[in-house]
C-alpha cells in the first residue's frame, strides 16, 4: 500500500469530523429521553432486526439471506435516493469488496481484488429481475450511463458473492448481481424528475405505473442523459477539449396479469473518448462508441397446489456497437489525410429457461432446470478505405441443473447444487456447488461454501482482429475456470447492529487476459495465467427506528500470478468504506454521506496508481411539499486527484478521475 500523504490525512480527518458533527447534530436535535424509553420507539427497533431481508438470486426462489448459500448484500430504492447514486457503477462501488474504474469511455467492476482492464465486466452476471443481461458479443454488461435501467426504477439490488454457474452457467464466476424493478403500485400514478450537475450535465424521466382492480399492472417509463463532459489534460499529449460528452436515453416497460409478466428494456449512449485509445487522433472530437441494447421477456410463474411450483420464461434479446475510431493516414510532414476506421458488433438472440421447484419428503427443496439459448447473430467488423474484418457468425448452448435444500435439522442446512452446460464453440463443462448453513444459536449463523464456475471465451475474444492494425484474434481460447472456498459468520451484536465476517481463497486456472504480444505489438487474448487469492471482508451494520443508518467495511484482498508469485494489474490490496445516513429533520431531511478508500494499485506496465480517499455528500429531502423529493449531492467532496488504472489501449495507462462535481435533483409524484 503506498503512503498517505499529509493532504489525504487532512482530507479524512475532514471527512470524519464532518461525519461527527453531523451525528451529534442529529442526536441532540431529534432524539430526547423521552424518546429513547417510549415502548413503541423500543418495539420499533427490535423489529428492524427481527425482519431479515430475502433474497431470490441466490437459488432462485426466495429464501433469507441468513439461509442462502451466499455472502450477500441487499441495496434498497432508499440507499440510492440517499446516497445520491447516478448508476449502477456508484451502487456497486460502495459494497465491500467491490471497486469501479473508468476510463472515460466505460465502468468495470472489480471484485476481491480481480478487475482487469479490458475486461468488459464478463466475470459477473446481471440480471434484472431474474433476466440474464450479459451481451452473446462480449459476455460483458454496460454499468454506468450506458446501463440499461434508470436507478430510479429499481426498488433493490441483490449483490450475491461466489461462484454461481451451477444455476446460471456461463459469466456467473464471482457472483451475481439480480436487480429487482419497482412496480406499477409503487408509483401509482405519474412521476417526473429531473436534474443538473456539473460539466453542462442534464438528466430526466418520465414515469407511469398503477395497479388496476381488474387485475393487471402496468410501469412504463422513459429518461434523457446529456452531459458535454471535460476538458482534460493528459501528460505528453496535452489538453483534449469536446471529447468527453455523453448522450444516453432508455425505456422501461412491464405488465403483468394472473402469473404472465412481459417486460421490455431499451437503450442508446454514445459516448466521446478523451484519451486517444487505440493510438486515434489526439483532441478530435469524432471518435466515439455508441452502444444499443434491449430485451423482451415473458415470464410464466405458477403455483400447483400439492405438486411443483413452475417458473417459464422465453425472452430475446439484441445488442448493438458501434464507433468511430479517427486516424491520420498522412505519411509523417505531410497535412493530416483523416480517416474514421468504422468498428461495429450486431448480436440478436433468444432464450428459454424452465424450472421446476418442488418440496420433497419435507426436508428437500428441488430445483430442476432447462437452459436453452440461440445465438442468431454474433457479427463483427471493422473497414476504413479497406475491410478488416467482416466475421459473421451464429451458436447455441444448451444446459441443465438440479439444486437440492437439504434441512438436516431446523439450525442446519446443507445446499448442493451442479450444472451441465454443452456450447458449440469449446464442448461441455459440469459446475457444482455446497453449502453447509449453521445457526448454532439464534442470532448467529456460519456458512462454509465452495463453488466452481467457468466463463466461456467470448466472440470478440475468440475472433475479433483488425487487419494488422492494433488487435489479431485467438480462436483456440478455452474456457477460464474458478475456484471458491469461503467461510461466513453473520451475527447480531446488538439490537441494532448486525455484522458480516467472511474469509476467502479462489484460485482461477486458464485466465483469458489481454495482452500484448512481444512479437509483433498485437493486442490478443490469451489463456495464460493461473491466479490464486485471499482475503477477509469485515461489515458492520446499524440501524435505527429514527432513521439513522450506518455501515462500515473493510476488504483485504492479495491476488497473485501463480506462475511469477507476483500480483496483478489494477488490483488494491485494501478497501474501506463508511456510509452513514442521518435524519436532521424526522421522515423529512436526511443527510447521507459515504468515504471510500482504496489501496494503491499497479498499471499493465508495471508502475502504480497511488491510494485515494473520496468523500460523497448527499442532503435529501422528502414530502416537505406532497409528491416532491428533493437532493443535492457533492461528489469528491474535497476535490481529491487520483487516477484509476487502463488497458493497454491507451498510451498512459492510467487515466484522472472526476474532481469536485455536483448534481441538483428534483422528484415529484402525482
Amino acid at each position: 500500500m503506498g503512503c498517505v500523504s499529509g493532504k489525504e490525512l487532512d482530507a479524512t480527518r475532514h471527512s470524519l469530523l464532518f461525519f461527527i458533527c453531523m451525528f451529534l447534530f442529529s442526536f441532540v436535535s431529534h432524539t430526547s429521553a423521552e424518546e429513547l424509553s417510549s415502548k413503541t420507539v423500543m418495539v420499533d427497533e427490535v423489529m428492524l432486526f427481527q425482519e431479515i431481508p430475502s433474497v431470490y438470486g441466490a437459488s432462485k426462489y426466495e429464501q433469507k439471506v441468513t439461509e442462502a448459500p451466499s455472502s450477500i448484500s441487499i441495496v434498497t430504492a432508499d440507499e440510492i435516493r440517499k446516497y445520491g447514486y447516478r448508476t449502477l457503477a456508484d451502487i456497486l462501488r460502495s459494497q465491500r469488496s467491490f471497486y469501479v474504474t473508468y476510463d472515460r469511455n466505460y465502468s468495470y467492476v472489480g471484485i476481491r481484488g480481480f478487475g482487469r482492464p479490458g475486461d468488459y465486466n464478463t466475470r459477473l452476471l446481471f440480471l434484472i429481475d431474474g433476466h440474464r443481461l450479459n451481451d452473446n458479443i462480449y459476455n460483458g454488461v454496460l454499468i454506468g450511463t450506458e446501463f440499461i435501467l434508470d436507478v430510479d426504477l429499481i426498488d433493490h439490488v441483490e449483490i450475491i458473492r461466489g461462484p454461481s454457474s451451477s444455476l446460471y452457467g456461463t459469466s456467473a464466476f464471482f457472483g451475481v448481481v439480480n436487480i429487482i424493478t419497482r412496480r406499477g403500485r409503487d408509483l401509482a400514478g405519474v412521476e417526473v424528475s429531473g436534474s443538473a450537475g456539473s460539466f453542462d450535465t442534464y438528466a430526466g424521466r418520465l414515469s407511469y405505473g398503477n395497479a388496476f382492480q381488474s387485475g393487471p399492472e402496468l410501469l412504463v417509463s422513459g429518461s434523457a442523459y446529456d452531459s458535454d463532459g471535460q476538458d482534460l489534460q493528459f501528460q505528453g499529449k496535452g489538453w483534449s477539449r469536446d471529447s468527453d460528452y455523453d448522450r444516453a436515453n432508455n425505456a422501461f416497460s412491464g405488465i403483468s396479469y394472473k402469473g404472465f409478466t412481459l417486460t421490455g428494456a431499451y437503450v442508446s449512449r454514445k459516448k466521446g473518448i478523451p484519451t486517444g485509445s487505440f493510438d486515434t487522433v489526439f483532441n478530435n472530437n469524432n471518435t466515439f462508441t455508441k452502444d444499443e441494447s434491449g430485451y423482451i421477456d415473458l415470464k410464466y410463474e405458477h403455483s400447483f397446489t400439492g405438486l411443483a411450483d413452475i417458473t417459464a420464461r422465453v425472452s430475446y434479446d439484441w445488442y448493438k456497437y458501434n464507433a468511430d475510431y479517427i486516424y491520420d493516414f498522412a505519411d509523417p510532414g505531410n497535412p493530416p489525410d483523416l480517416v474514421a476506421n468504422k468498428d461495429f458488433a450486431k448480436g440478436q438472440w433468444w432464450s428459454a429457461d424452465l424450472q421446476i421447484t418442488k418440496t420433497l419428503f419435507e426436508k428437500h427443496k428441488v430445483i430442476l432446470g432447462l437452459y436453452y439459448e440461440d445465438n442468431i447473430q454474433q457479427d463483427q467488423g471493422n473497414y476504413d478505405r479497406e475491410v478488416y474484418l467482416d466475421d459473421e457468425r451464429s451458436s447455441t448452448n444448451y444446459a441443465l441443473y438440479l439444486q437440492d435444500e437439504f434441512r438436516i435439522l431446523s439450525n442446519l442446512i446443507l445446499n448442493v447444487g451442479v450444472r451441465y452446460d454443452h456450447y458449440e464453440t469449446f464442448g461441455d463443462t459440469t459446475n457444482p456447488r455446497a453449502g453447509l448453513i449453521w445457526s448454532p444459536f439464534e442470532k448467529t449463523t456460519v456458512k462454509l461454501l465452495y463453488g466452481s464456475a467457468f466463463r466461456s471465451p467470448n466472440v470478440y475474444e475468440l475472433y475479433y482482429q483488425d487487419a494488422g492494425i492494433t488487435q489479431k484474434s485467438n480462436p483456440d481460447l478455452m474456457p477460464e475456470k474458478i475456484k471458491t472456498y469461503e467461510l461466513v459468520l453473520e451475527q447480531h451484536l446488538m439490537q441494532h447492529i448486525w455484522m458480516t465476517a467472511a474469509g476467502f481463497y479462489y484460485k482461477i486456472d486458464d485466465l483469458i487476459s489481454q495482452q500484448v504480444d512481444p512479437n509483433d505489438g498485437f493486442l490478443v487474448y490469451r489463456n495464460t495465467e493461473d491466479i490464486q487469492a485471499k482475503g477477509v471482508e469485515l461489515e458492520v451494520e446499524g440501524k435505527w427506528s429514527n432513521g439513522l443508518r450506518g455501515r462500515v467495511s473493510y476488504s483485504y484482498q492479495e491476488v497473485k500470478d501463480k506462475e511469477t508469485d507476483r500480483g496483478i494489474s489494477n488490483s488494491p490490496k485494501h478497501l474501506a468504506k463508511l456510509n452513514v445516513t442521518i435524519p436532521l429533520l424526522k421522515e423529512k431531511i436526511f443527510a447521507g454521506t459515504e468515504i471510500q478508500y482504496m489501496s494503491s494499485r499497479e498499471t499493465v506496465d508495471g508502475n502504480k496508481v497511488d491510494d485515494f480517499f473520496v468523500t460523497n455528500v448527499t442532503l435529501f429531502s422528502q414530502n416537505l411539499v406532497k409528491g416532491l423529493s428533493a437532493s443535492f449531492s457533492v461528489y469528491n467532496l474535497f476535490d481529491k486527484k487520483y487516477r484509476d488504472p487502463s488497458g493497454d489501449e491507451i498510451t498512459q495507462k492510467f487515466v484522472e478521475q472526476d474532481g469536485r462535481n455536483y448534481r441538483l435533483k428534483l422528484t415529484y409524484a402525482f
